[in-house]
């Protein structure tokens, strides 16, 4: 009876499965955070930067300065276009900033400064974008270059109609218990003007496309890229680059550019612009992001305050219900840590099966035997209702460490095991009783099997404990270990002879001829 019950007890555990939630890896506290300020497309950076400061103030005031250590602003877009091409926090226009926060040591949790800065500046500077970003290298790493964790990504040409289903996704994820700074990465109100030529009256002036465009581009961003001119300096030998170009200040008005002369070199007397075309403002993307050669639009999200599996699977839902919107040859796929973490459960999962599947088989070749190879593998259901019960009881997810842990745990308990059964089969050919064999062998080898048992528990208690900066990422793997372990050693000592007992008496009982 005993037996049945136990086992009952072990697969119960995995009742506890669904309420334990599923992580990538776990969250850690570095002690910093990075938060991305965007303004209204089109700010100017001077109105950034005092945008920046204000926000700044705001921070302050949430985070004692006692627990403060420095706060760092990147405003508008890198000097460098090499620094430009690798960035991925979403500096696109002079209306973005990276305000980049480092704590003290012994201040209070980051996730709880974030979480009142998530409110404190939507409610008040409502117009801007406030998210967070990946601060330590470790997370960084972990989203593999994106600036948040999931990433719902919309490929094809039709990008107007491709925006329009984004709106949509974006509205519906932002109903999802859990999700956090959800937004559209790519922008579609940046402003400008639209120049329309009339070619006619341009004709009739003498002036081609091609003089009109080159004057105001000249006018506006230089002449070097058209006309490339060098002055050579005979005293240090340097060459110096020469731009012809209208000073910003005399173009701060629509009137300005209106007046903007109109050259040409067929021409002796200008032109201004208002003359031949006709000026309206309009808007378009303000970048435009491409993934093996499509264009695309990208539904970035972070997670607070729950799992990323069970956000995850109403993501999914969203994303498949509105799969069927998409114009023909556009594709919508998910991207991020949530991919990534299912595809690393897969393998871990299926690797845990094959490192059983692996043990009894090489027990088999060793015990020349198939029933006491099973004897042996009954200890790691009780080794895995172990794991889940330390992670509920312990409040930790699911996560790569903890599978890794689990598959650690094991080999321990399968080695446990082996030591009760081959003592047991000693015993079993000295007096040929089953039961009293088994109880031979759990009583002369629980010393053995404690301390093995002990020793590796004892040894995960700091990793489990996690009290260290950033420890967090590796104390699931212990919990996994020390819950197994616990659970393993009970059922080797007690549970496996239980087993052993049972089948080999049976054996005994049918060679014998007994009923």
């Amino acid at each position: 009876m005993f037996v049945p019950v136990f086992l009952l007890l072990c697969l119960s555990a995995w009742a506890l499965v669904p309420w334990l939630g599923e992580n990538f890896f776990p969250d850690t506290d570095s002690g910093q955070f990075s938060l991305h300020m965007r303004a209204k497309t089109g700010t100017r950076i001077e109105e950034t930067a005092r945008l920046a400061d204000l926000v700044e103030n705001s921070i302050r005031r949430v985070i004692p300065a006692q627990e403060m250590d420095s706060i760092l602003d990147n405003i508008g877009l890198p000097y460098s276009t090499i620094n430009y091409m690798h960035n991925t926090s979403g500096l696109i226009t002079a209306a973005d900033a990276d305000i980049l926060v480092s704590l003290k040591e012994n201040h209070r949790p980051t996730a709880q400064y974030v979480r009142e800065l998530r409110k404190r500046l939507a409610a008040e500077f409502p117009g801007n974008t406030f998210y967070f970003l990946p601060a330590d290298i470790v997370t960084q790493i972990l989203n593999f270059g994106l600036p948040a964790p999931i990433d719902i990504q919309i490929e094809g040409a039709d990008i107007q109609n491709n925006r329009q289903i984004a709106d949509k996704i974006l509205s519906e994820i932002r109903q999802v218990t859990g999700v956090a700074d959800a937004r559209i990465q790519q922008t579609f109100d940046y402003p400008k003007f639209h120049i329309d030529v009339d070619r006619t009256k341009a004709a009739g002036g003498g002036f081609t496309q091609r003089d009109i465009a080159t004057s105001l581009l000249v006018s506006l961003s230089g002449s070097f890229q058209t006309t490339p001119t060098f002055f050579l300096n005979w005293q240090n030998g340097v060459n110096y680059n020469l731009a012809t170009q209208t000073p910003q200040y005399r173009i701060q008005s629509l009137q300005d550019l209106q007046n903007m002369p109109i050259t040409s070199a067929s021409m002796r007397r200008p032109e201004i612009l208002a003359d031949v075309a006709s000026i309206t403002r309009s808007h378009e993307m303000a970048v435009l992001n491409h993934y093996d050669i499509r264009r695309v639009v990208d539904v970035y999200a972070a997670i607070q305050d729950r799992d990323l599996g069970a956000v995850g699977r109403e993501l999914t839902r969203i994303v498949e219900a509105n799969r069927k919107l998409l114009p023909r040859g556009s594709f919508i796929r998910i991207r991020g840590q949530l991919e990534t973490m299912r595809t690393s459960y897969v393998g871990l999962l299926a690797g845990l099966g094959f490192a059983i599947v692996l043990v009894y088989l090489l027990i088999v070749v060793n015990f020349q035997s198939w029933l006491d190879p099973f004897i042996i593998i009954t200890a790691l259901p009780a080794a895995l209702a172990g794991i889940i019960l330390c992670l509920f009881l312990t409040q930790t997810t699911l996560s790569v460490p903890a599978l890794m842990g689990s598959i650690m745990c094991m080999g321990v308990a399968t080695a446990n095991s082996i030591l009760i059964v081959s003592f047991a089969n000693e015993r079993l050919a000295e007096h040929a009783n089953a039961v009293a064999a088994a109880i031979e062998a759990g009583v002369t080898r629980f010393r053995p099997v404690l301390m093995t048992a002990l020793a590796m528990i004892i040894g995960m208690i700091p990793m489990a404990l996690g009290l260290g900066e950033g420890s967090e990422q590796n104390a699931p793997l212990g919990r996994a270990v020390i819950g197994g372990l616990l659970l393993a050693t009970v059922a080797t000592l007690i549970f496996v002879p239980a087993v052993f007992g049972m089948f080999h008496g049976r054996r005994g009982a049918a060679q014998s001829g007994r009923p």
